[in-house]
């Protein structure tokens, strides 16, 4: 069976459909999946051993310059990829107007998606031909495993989700005796005081010999990283990485501790212990979904104190 999958951003998002394309794998053995993703996250699909091709579209880049000639050229690229084959189904697991229009309804083949009472935009179900109910008060994970079970007919696994990208870094060494520190987000109300980061710090290092290690993604983050890095001489601010890299870092850690952002949510699906601390958001809908994952709630991000941090880390890297 030949399935398009539409699921273009956010990282968190991308990494939230992992699970069901797993479930889909168990349940049809011939599965070959073709995924519609944004650029910056084409990384990710290629982790999992459902995924045969990579479909990358750039709307974030596109729409900054739409009548020039490399848009219309890259567009033209992408158009005639994705309607190069003939799919069995399309499943739209983004569920937006902009992915439903740019990408579900170009793709050839019987298109599902959710119906107008289970999605977030409801003109994009207009481009739907099966739809389907699926409420809203539960995590994203099981709503997309729903969506996935019923747009390709097999029966819903009754176990917790599986990304199945963690044996993609198997061959790499075995856990080090490091942690890893996820401090950067993009909203302002997610973010952990930097002195609660320098204490959490100071914690860790005065009762072991535990590196710490802080990546970053653009100037900012590498100032804050720089300034963290100064508490103490175990603390390591890494190189700029793909994301590729940085799932290897946090594969291979002994425990992370992060904000609520995209690279929670990857270490969520590496099975990697993972202390997520909320303050603006709550996790029962979106937090990180699977093994080993804790959160600290709060709320406000000034309501969690290093102490909580550290006692709960603490059980997690003796």
């Amino acid at each position: 069976m030949k399935v398009c999958v539409i699921k273009t951003s956010s990282m968190g998002d991308v990494i939230h459909i992992l699970p069901a394309l797993t479930d889909a794998q168990r349940a049809i053995p011939n599965l070959s999946i073709d995924w519609v993703v944004e650029e910056n996250f084409a990384e990710i699909p290629r982790w999992h051993s459902a995924v045969n091709q990579i479909i990358p579209i750039a709307l974030r880049r596109w729409r900054k310059s739409p009548f020039s000639a490399q848009t219309k050229n890259e567009w033209k690229s992408y158009r005639t990829l994705l309607q190069a084959n003939q799919y069995d189904a399309v499943i739209d697991a983004q569920g937006l107007f902009k992915s439903a229009f740019f990408a579900t309804r170009l793709a050839n083949g019987v298109k599902h998606g959710y119906d107008r009472q289970s999605i977030r935009e409801p003109l994009a179900s207009f481009f739907y031909d099966k739809k389907y109910a699926i409420p809203y008060q539960q995590h994203a994970v099981e709503r997309i495993r729903q969506l996935f079970a019923q747009s390709l007919g097999y029966e819903l696994p009754q176990v917790q989700g599986d990304y199945g990208i963690a044996r993609h870094f198997l061959h790499q060494t075995s856990a080090q005796n490091y942690v890893v520190f996820i401090h950067s987000t993009t909203r302002a109300d997610k973010h952990w005081e930097e002195l609660e980061w320098q204490k959490l710090i100071e914690k860790i290092t005065a009762l072991s010999d535990y590196e710490i290690r802080l990546p970053w993604g653009n100037e900012q983050e590498k100032a804050r990283a720089e300034r963290l890095a100064q508490v103490h001489s175990n603390v390591i601010v890494l190189p700029k990485l793909t994301l590729t890299e940085l799932a290897k870092q946090l594969a291979n850690a002994k425990a992370v501790v992060s904000v609520d952002t995209g690279l929670a949510h990857l270490t969520a699906a590496l099975d990697k212990s993972n202390i997520t601390l909320y303050g603006a958001t709550d996790p029962k809908l979106i937090g990180c979904y699977g093994k080993n994952q804790h959160y600290l709630s709060a709320s406000s991000m000034e309501n969690i104190k290093s102490d909580q941090v550290f006692s709960m880390l603490n059980l997690l890297i003796k």
